[in-house]
């Protein structure tokens, strides 16, 4: 799966990026996120954003994959990137991530505009 350039988004290192989840994240399609996501977040100075946020409000299933995926994630942009995350508390990416404890872990926001203004 890969996303599709927008030039709306910030590419300045020091901005917030924004990658919008597909609807389903699972073994057939997680590797090849990770892939587009730490490509998509580097530019060609090296640079990384401030801030990623991961946008789950589309993701209608997303299994354990999509918990490690996010840590996958977490763990390639550490230390320059802080990883946010945007999931509806009722929809099955928030109860994913509450089930697994990854609400603790990563900044977890109930929509987008509060995720890029953090």
């Amino acid at each position: 799966m890969t996303f599709p350039p927008n030039p709306s988004e910030p590419r300045d290192a020091s901005a917030h990026a924004l990658l919008r989840f597909p609807p389903e994240i699972d073994s057939s399609n997680a590797g090849d996120l990770l892939g587009t996501i730490v490509s998509r977040t580097r530019t060609g100075d090296g640079q990384q954003p401030r801030v990623l946020v991961l946008d789950l409000t589309a993701t209608l299933f997303m299994d354990s994959q999509g918990v490690r995926l996010i840590n996958d994630v977490r763990r390639l942009l550490r230390p320059a990137t802080r990883v946010y995350v945007v999931a509806r508390p009722d929809s099955v990416a928030g109860r994913v991530l509450e089930l697994t404890g990854l609400r603790r872990d990563v900044p977890v926001y109930d929509n987008l505009p509060e995720a890029m203004a953090a």
